[in-house]
This record gives structure tokens, sequence and C-alpha cells, in this order.
């Protein structure tokens, strides 16, 4: 069928989209999707709707929802805050972070959910294709797998919080805080599978004769055409242009960026530091070059951190789930908020990413240090702070020869600065904004 080639050229455009941004889940989407069409486009669409549960459940194969897991999270920590405090129980939060009478919480990756929703829907969808026959069932079950390992997962949070609480934090605070987990997992889903079994239907009497007759064939009028034919022979252009224009564009690198110099003083009374303001710098990983500083005018200060990246790939890139401005395991720093706001910079509006990090436990006595933070992607000279715009520009920019030349700006301040952190930091990024895009677009035109 040749007009199947059509959406296989759309996917091999979108595959090498995904590559150029380097990101894993839109390629390996791409290649299922790739996989599928194949199968009309050489055995028919009678031989497609056979087999179209199979080729559908491939898509389950590609590694999607991280995405999902910042907000799975948060709705772990409301539920599990609200039935503390419902049991009694007083509690003290601060973003994923809360403290009761007996400890410190925190919700992390592996407290999301996770990997319980991604099973529960996989094996849930299996389930109802081969137990029921009617659309309506079939749905209403997979529904039913979406939304119960979301609500089993956070009564496990609230169950283990309790027994630690409960035990005086000798239960559910090590190794067996995941055992607990899965073994209340497993419960929960067997559960599910032995209700859902109770209205199951049976194959209509037609499979029946299908698999007690194994000579009966589709009808000659069905059966795709054999391969070899001149009018079914598939050119090759599909699949190998989207490999030759990557290959053009890999040649086509610029080298590497070198060290990047900060200016020892920028706009108005700033002044670049000898000593950092604070013992913090994002957790960008394996960025081309860097620069952190530390201007300050008169009595208030502002950090400043640039990474640059250049020549991108799977390994080294700007956007990734692993660079972040504080892993869930920093020992030094833990964010407690965060939000976006669009900041009036000089003439212009920007749309900046802010979150709010906290020095120190809660617990200790201590005085607590925080930071109010702001960030924003500088993607070959267009400014964004929204992961999946950065990496759509990345990517045109790589596909049309203009390089993929980004960088992350962060300014960060002490929150009990006298005139306001946030208006501190407006005021830098006034004042300072261009000569940092100045400093981008040198290391740039530097290639």
């Amino acid at each position: 069928m040749r007009w199947v080639l059509l959406p296989m050229a759309a996917v091999a455009f979108v595959w090498l989209l995904g590559d150029l941004a380097a990101v894993n889940a839109l390629t390996q989407l791409a290649l299922v999707t790739r996989l599928v069409l194949t199968v009309p486009a050489l055995l028919g669409l009678a031989v497609t709707r056979c087999i179209l549960f199979a080729l559908l459940f491939l898509f389950f194969a590609v590694p999607l929802g991280e995405f999902l897991m910042p907000q799975m999270m948060a709705w772990t920590a409301d539920f599990t805050v609200l039935a503390l405090r419902l049991s009694g129980i007083p509690v003290f939060r601060e973003g994923l972070q809360f403290v009761i009478p007996s400890g410190n919480w925190s919700v992390v990756e592996a407290c999301s959910g996770i990997r319980y929703l991604i099973a529960s829907v996989t094996v849930g969808t299996l389930f109802a294709y081969l137990n029921y026959q009617s659309t309506r069932r079939r749905v209403a079950f997979v529904l039913v797998s979406l939304l119960v390992p979301i609500v089993a997962n956070w009564l496990r949070a609230y169950m283990i919080v309790m027994l630690g609480h409960l035990s005086g934090n000798q239960l559910a605070v090590g190794a067996d805080h995941l055992i607990y987990g899965w073994v209340f997992f497993g419960v929960v889903i067997l559960l599910m599978f032995m209700i859902g079994a109770r209205w199951s239907e049976p194959e209509p009497q037609c499979w029946a004769r299908l698999i007690l007759n194994p000579r009966q064939r589709v009808p000659w009028s069905a059966q795709p055409m054999p391969l070899g034919r001149g009018d079914w022979s598939l050119p090759c252009w599909p699949w190998q242009r989207p490999h030759g224009t990557l290959w053009l564009l890999d040649n086509a690198k610029s080298p590497q960026v070198g060290a990047m110099t900060t200016p020892t003083a920028l706009a108005g009374d700033w002044r670049l530091s000898g000593s950092p303001m604070a013992a913090f710098e994002p957790a960008f990983s394996n960025p081309s070059a860097r620069a952190g500083s530390y201007p300050r005018r008169m009595a208030a200060k502002v950090g400043l951190y640039l990474g640059y990246y250049r020549n991108q790939n799977y390994q080294h890139k700007l956007i990734s789930s692993d660079n972040v401005l504080v892993r869930s395991k920093d020992p030094n720093w833990s964010q407690v908020a965060s939000a976006s706001r669009v900041a009036q910079i000089g003439p212009q509006h920007l749309a900046v990413r802010t979150a709010e990090l906290r020095a120190v436990s809660l617990a200790n006595g201590a005085t607590v240090e925080r930071l109010v933070v702001w960030q924003i992607y500088w993607i070959n000279g267009t400014f964004t702070a929204s992961d999946y715009l950065a990496k759509a520009y990345s990517a045109w920019f790589r596909f049309t020869g203009r390089g993929d030349d980004s960088a992350v700006i962060v300014v960060y301040a002490s929150k009990d600065q006298i005139d306001g952190s946030e208006a501190l930091l407006q005021s830098f990024l006034s004042d300072n904004l261009s000569a940092i895009e100045a400093l981008l677009a040198q290391t740039r035109q530097s290639r």
C-alpha cells in the first residue's frame, strides 16, 4: 500500500528531529511507529486488522511517562499530608518535604508511583483485551488500571509514614520501605484482576472455529501481494534520508567551546566578588563551558551561573532530567517551591522559571538559609523558560544549519534581602541581561 509511505516519511522526519534534539522518547516512539506502519505497507490492511492489538501493544515498549513524575510526586505529598492531618498528626510542609513530631520525610522520585502506573496500565490493557469482548468493558478496565495504582501509591506513602511514626522510626525507613511498597502494590493489582475476572466475557464462536481449524485461511482477495513485484518494491529513502541528513549535520559540527570568562564589571555598580555569596551551584552535567560569578552592589548580592552547551548528544545536552537546580539527594540544598512568571527585564517581558531553595535541616535548629532562583534558557539567541520549547528550538536551529549552541542562565539571591529578592533579581537582569547575551553570542561566533 503505497499511501503508507507518506506517514512513514513523516515519522522518519519526526525521528530526525528527535535525534537532533537528543530526545530519547521521541526517537523511540518514532521507531516503533515506523515498525507498525511497515505491516500495512508490506502485508496490507487485512493482516493489519487481524494483529492490530499486537501492533498497538508495541507502543508500551516505549519508555514514556517521566514527564508525569513531578506532578505525581506533588499529588503523593498532598494526599500524605492531608491523611496525616486527618489522623491527628501535626505536619509542617515545604514543597515535597514535610516534618512530623517523629522525624522528617520527603517525597522523592521513587515515591511518585510512575512505575506502578506503567506496570498496571500495561498489564491491565492486556488483561482487558484477553478477558473482555465489548469495547465499553475494555475501556472501563483500562481506566481502572490507570486510577488504581495512583490511589494505591497514595495509600502506600501514607502507610509507610505511619509505620515509621508508630514504630519510632524502626520500621519502613530502610530497605523494607521499598519491600512494603512492592508487596502492597502486588496485592492491590492481584485484587484488581480477581475482581475484573468476575465480569469476563467468552470469546465469540467465530474465533473459536478459527483456532480449532488452523487450515482456514484468509480469502485470496484479502491476501497481500507477494514481495518482489515491481509495484511493491519500496523505495529506500524513507529510511535512509534521515540518516543521510544526520550524517551531513554531524559532519558540520563546530569545535567544542573553550573557557568562558565572566566580566569583572557589569552595568551599573555591579562588580564581581572574589567570594561566593552561597555554596550553591545548579546541578547541570557536562556543559561545554561554564562560568560562575557573584556580582554585588553595596550590601546586595546576586549569584550568576552560566552553563554553555554545543554539539549536544544523548550524553551531553542542556535539557535533561539529570539537569536540575537541585537533585533529590543533594546533602546541602532542597527545592521547596517552584513556579513560573513573566518578568519585566529592561524593555522586554521574559518568561522565567522561579524556585525557592532551602539549606540545612528544619529539625536541627540552625539558621535556615533560603535562596530565590530564576532560570532562563538561551537557545541560539532565543530566550525561553520552557523545556519543550527549548528542545524544539534546538532541533529546528540544528536542522536549518545554525548549530545547537545553547545555555542556561541562573541567577539567585538570598531571600532575606532588604529590598526583596525578586526585585533584586529583576534589577540585576535588567542591568546586565544584554551583557550576558552579548557574552553568549560572542561564544557562539567563536565556532
